[in-house]
């Protein structure tokens, strides 16, 4: 039998125009209403975006409207300190488990010697963060920025906006921080970890950004657009199945079993999922499940997977 073939530009182009088709006026789900800037985002937002390992871009909808990256940041960051350290090291000091709670539970930590479980979920992120060698808080924040830029090919900027609301609502994250501290799993002052979390939570992506993230990891750590090295391809391994872990919360385990692909999802409405070797598809809308993952976008790139055969669970194979 023979493997099957990659998608054509005119089958992508398809399946991103029939996915945003199907799904533009579906309703469900509400904005993240406790940070307040994510609350005040226009609801009826709705972007599809795919990028190619040979940098091919297909898109649908408000495909350039920047959105808050939120908990993608988690995997850039982990990207970053998991380079720094070599994922053995990481590993053992962040884990790859899924806790089976919400992302940012506190119940999750304490019952687990207040260390972490998955870089993934809010505890894990944060000692994501503090793990990031570096000289001082602006060290490690440029260096966070930097990451996030170089996957995405373009400069990101901070929102300031989204940043100033999200550090005046952010008390669940320093009980966290401190917790972890607590357990020993905090690399630096915890607090200084907090503040730059949420500003790495607080950058400005558009879907074909969100794409582009994903089509660096699809093609092995370089990014197919800029051209440039990201990450070393043996990290990229261990980046794509803690993304399939955890990436999409308390409902990894049904995005594993419906679409199959390695996933990452944030309360500001991006979600994007990787086909190794293949391809991404991200998409943006601000309405949120009870999980936190966008409702339309999770259900455009379902889609998309599906109609272009790309679930990793598939036979790969041709009669």
């Amino acid at each position: 039998m023979a493997e099957k073939d990659s998608p054509t530009d005119a089958e992508i182009a398809a399946a991103v125009t029939a996915a945003y088709t199907a799904h533009r006026s579906d309703t469900g789900g509400a904005n993240a209403s406790y940070i307040p800037y994510l609350a005040s985002v226009d609801s009826s937002l709705f972007a599809v975006a795919v990028v190619t390992v040979d940098g091919s871009v297909h898109v649908a909808g408000d495909s350039h409207v920047d959105f808050a990256i939120e908990s993608i940041s988690k995997l850039t960051t982990m990207a970053l300190a998991m380079s720094q350290i070599g994922p053995d090291a990481f590993h053992s000091k962040v884990g790859a488990d899924p806790t089976g709670m919400a992302f940012n539970s506190v119940m999750a930590l304490e019952m687990h010697s207040d260390l972490p479980l998955s870089p993934m979920v809010n505890a894990g992120a944060m000692a994501s963060t503090s793990l990031v060698v570096a000289k001082d808080a602006e060290d490690r924040w440029r260096q966070i920025l930097k990451m996030q830029s170089e996957f995405t090919g373009r400069d990101l900027q901070l929102s300031e906006v989204v940043n100033s609301s999200e550090q005046q609502t952010n008390f669940h994250n320093r009980a966290i921080a401190w917790l972890l501290y607590g357990g020993g799993a905090m690399h630096c002052d915890p607090m200084e970890a907090v503040e730059i979390y949420t500003r790495q939570c607080s950058t400005m992506i558009s879907a074909v950004d969100l794409a582009t993230m994903g089509a660096t990891l699809a093609f092995d750590g370089v990014n197919p657009v800029s051209g440039a090295r990201v990450v070393e391809s043996e990290l990229v391994p261990h980046l794509l199945a803690e993304m399939m872990m955890e990436g999409m919360y308390t409902r990894s385990g049904d995005w594993a079993y419906t679409v199959g692909l390695p996933g990452k999802s944030g309360v500001g409405g991006g979600v994007v999922a990787v086909a190794p070797g293949e391809l991404a598809i991200a998409a943006f809308s601000p309405p949120l499940d009870e999980a936190g993952n966008s409702v339309r976008a999770q259900a455009a790139i379902a889609d998309v997977a599906t109609a272009l055969e790309l679930g990793l669970f598939r036979s790969r194979s041709t009669s």
